[in-house]
């Protein structure tokens, strides 16, 4: 029987085993709507009192967060076709399995995250020569370097930027478009009321108390993300995929809902443009 890898996060860290074990149990169901065995087994071989911290793991909320993955699945897959050798850059990864679910066998694969995360994620997944893990505060702009944006970069924030303050979530995302002329980002935002609700102390979703999420962001504001840096272009909207019963048939249509319209999580993909020529430098041909 394997030695089970003993997890002793707690805080904005622990968050990675509230994921996880929410995708885990909606990837266990037979009628699942994410295939996703190592998630399962991570499950298994982590030692962590999952069920007596984080409480039981409710089916409309384990689907939840399984549709909020398939939908970053799916711009990466997207952006592995126009760019199969690119780079993707995971902030925050914590214990995601991504990876497995969307690798082409081409792409470079950045894991950027806190180092008591990245030890436990070094230990429980099978990390190859295309994947790196970076042990660096995303707020800090080291892991920026050695990256090459010319076969393309994508830079995924999920489940991340809602814990930083709004000035910091609008300087790194200024810096990605700076260091990623042509790449593009992908991240996920909870709701303005929701993020109040968590800085009062309520309890989210399924009775668990989540850290404080001091940014929120509505529909209304979205673009509002343009103005970070002048490089940001396209700032579009990623519909969640349809799932299971009716939580599965409403992700997909919330936008159109009048009281979901303006008050729900969102995933947002933002397009850099290129870099500006510098003065000096000869024209093309």
């Amino acid at each position: 029987m394997p030695v089970r890898v003993t997890a002793d996060l707690k805080g904005v860290p622990e968050t990675a085993l509230w994921t996880l074990y929410h995708r885990a149990a909606e990837a266990a169901r037979p009628d699942t709507v994410l295939t996703d065995p190592r998630a399962v087994q991570l499950v298994a071989e982590v030692d962590f009192p999952f069920g007596e911290r984080l409480g039981g793991a409710r089916p409309w909320l384990a689907q939840a967060v399984a549709l909020r993955a398939l939908g970053f699945d799916g711009v990466v897959r997207d952006f592995l076709a126009a760019h199969p050798y690119g780079t993707v850059i995971a902030l925050g990864e914590g214990l995601e399995t991504q990876f497995w679910r969307v690798d082409n066998g081409r792409a470079q694969w950045v894991t950027v995250d806190l180092a008591e995360l990245l030890a436990l994620r070094g230990r429980v997944l099978p990390h190859g020569a295309r994947q790196r893990l970076v042990d660096c505060d995303v707020r800090e702009h080291r892991w920026m370097a050695g990256i090459d944006p010319v076969r393309g970069v994508l830079v995924t924030a999920q489940g991340l930027l809602m814990y930083l303050q709004p000035a910091q979530v609008t300087e790194l995302i200024a810096a990605c478009a700076e260091a990623f002329p042509g790449g593009s980002m992908v991240l996920d935002t909870v709701s303005r009321r929701f993020s109040a609700r968590t800085r009062t102390g309520a309890k989210g979703p399924g009775g668990h108390r989540l850290p404080p999420m001091p940014w929120g962001m509505d529909a209304a504001g979205r673009d509002q993300l343009r103005a970070a840096h002048p490089a940001i272009g396209d700032v579009t909207d990623v519909p969640l995929p349809a799932g299971r019963g009716f939580l599965g048939y409403l992700a997909p249509r919330a936008a159109a809902v009048p009281l979901l319209r303006g008050d729900r999580p969102l995933i947002t993909r933002l397009r850099f443009g290129p870099a500006a020529p510098s003065f000096g430098t000869a024209p093309p041909g």
